[in-house]
Formats: structure tokens, sequence, C-alpha cells
């Protein structure tokens, strides 16, 4: 255990140094737990296949443990493949009993606390970047307190009738945000969805889900740096999903981004296709 200032054998501090020890740590930190005590551990997402067992327990067991997961996707590029997640995010999700939340900003990450403070009875994996992220103008776009709900109206069409619905978590909400704009200034109506949590969301009502993404709006594009194993539930058998199906790259991150296609005009042009394929079936 190490104190205030990091050194060894002050023993008055509140963070365990474990080590490359990812299993043990969530282990131990589910016996914590048991114990009454609320605590966190933190690592690396990719790093979750070493704790797969102590996490799907403290699920199992319905425990507030609160795990932390930084270097989230690709973006990472110079760690290489090993340390580059791409199922991940699905088999947590794929986890009975686990909450998992990808905020997009650093109001979602606030939102995101305020939500796990309340939780009782389950686990929550906190799955973060590395880089930098944009704050986004909250005046301009809706408030972060949507996370609370799993999923939100991020931004609309001027008549809150969109032609295409543009979904996303985590790092990516920032390049739909900028498709949005590219595409508004373009005359096509759009919708963008944050959506931090799909636990959360698949809590709500039938009448919220419907309201976030309306059923008769099939022109869809989700974007996620990630498997895209698990979005055709959100996106349909006809619509697009900008996600990875393979291991990742070594290189700098912004070429790596350009290589798998998460850019902002790789958003826009998904979307104008969208559009268009729906428009002629009608």
């Amino acid at each position: 255990m190490l104190g205030e200032a990091g050194a060894a054998g002050n023993y008055g501090g509140r963070n365990f140094h474990f080590g490359v020890r990812e299993h043990a740590m969530c282990a131990i930190t589910n016996g914590m737990s048991l114990s009454k005590l609320r605590p966190y551990a933190a690592s690396f997402l990719v790093f979750t296949d070493y704790c797969r067992a102590a996490l799907r327990l403290a699920a199992m067991m319905e425990i507030p443990v609160i795990t932390l997961w930084t270097h989230d996707s690709i973006n990472m590029g110079e760690d290489g493949p090993t340390h580059q997640p791409i199922e991940h995010l699905a088999s947590l999700r794929a986890m009975p009993g686990m909450m998992v939340l990808r905020p997009g900003d650093a109001n979602e990450v606030v939102e995101a606390w305020r939500v796990i403070m309340q939780l009782k009875d389950r686990p929550v994996c906190l799955v973060l970047t590395r880089q930098a992220l944009p704050t986004l103008d909250r005046s301009k776009y809706a408030s972060a307190s949507g996370v609370a709900r799993g999923a939100y109206i991020l931004a609309d069409a001027p008549d809150g009738k969109p032609d295409v619905l543009l979904l996303a978590t985590g790092s990516e909400v920032a390049l739909c945000i900028a498709a949005y704009e590219q595409l508004k200034a373009e005359g096509i109506k759009t919708r963008v969805v944050s959506m931090p949590s799909w636990e959360l969301f698949e809590s709500q009502s039938r009448e919220y889900r419907d309201c976030v993404l309306p059923p008769q709006i099939t022109a869809r594009v989700a974007v996620e740096a990630a498997s895209s194993f698990g979005w055709e539930r959100y996106t349909g058998f006809d619509g697009s999903i900008l996600g990875i199906d393979t291991f990742g790259l070594s290189a700098p991150m912004k070429v790596v981004a350009q290589h798998f296609g998460f850019e902002s005009a790789h958003v826009v042009a998904a979307a104008r296709e969208q559009v268009a394929r729906h428009a002629a079936k009608k």
C-alpha cells in the first residue's frame, strides 16, 4: 500500500500498488467489497482478459466493485496489437450483471460517476481513453445528464425529424459530432446519439428508447473503435457499423485511425450512403 507521497513503507495512503497482477487485483477488490468497503481497481482495458474470472464473480455476487479501464482502443497505436482492445467491450457487455460505461467527454465522465456512486448490487466497468478528447460545448449540444439513461440525443435535426442516426460511444462521439456539423451544412438532417451504456439504455422504457432511436428511421451508422459485434441490435441489418473486426496495427495514432477509417469524413460518407440507400427503398 502506498502513502500519500507514494513512498514505500508509508502505509497511510489509500492506493495499493499491485504490480502486474490484474487477476489478483480484481480478486482482492472483490474481497474488500464483501467487507463493506467501496474499492476500485484500474488497468488497461486489454488486460481484462486476465481478470475475467474475478470480474465474473463480482457480477455473480452482485457486489458494487468499480473497475477503471484506460487505453480503450486502437488509438494507442504505438503499443501495437497486443495492447489494443478489440473484442473486450463486447465481451464485457455480454457478461450478465456487469454494467459498462464508456463516456465520450469530461462531462460524460462526471455523469458516469454519478451513476456509479448509486450502484449497490452490481459491478461496473468505466472505460476511458488514453488520448485527450474535446470537451463538448453543452450550451450547443445536449446536457450530459442523459448518461443516466444509458443513451441520449446529443445533437439533433432542427425539426427533430432526422434522416439518419449516428450512434457512438467514447472517443468516437466527437467524430460523430464533427460529421453532424458537416452533414448539417449539406442539408442532411442528422441525429447524434451518445450511447455510453447499453445496459442502462436497455433498462429504460420502450417509449424512451423509441424516442431516442425512432423505429421508423432505419438509416443508421454506429461508430465504435472496437468489435462491431452486437451493434446490429441498434443499427438493424441494413445499417452501417464502423467498427474493427481484425486485430490492431502498430503505428502512430493518426495513422492507425486513418487505416481503420475512424475519421469524420468516413462517418459522413457512411451517413450519405445510408440516406441514399433508404431513400431508394421508399
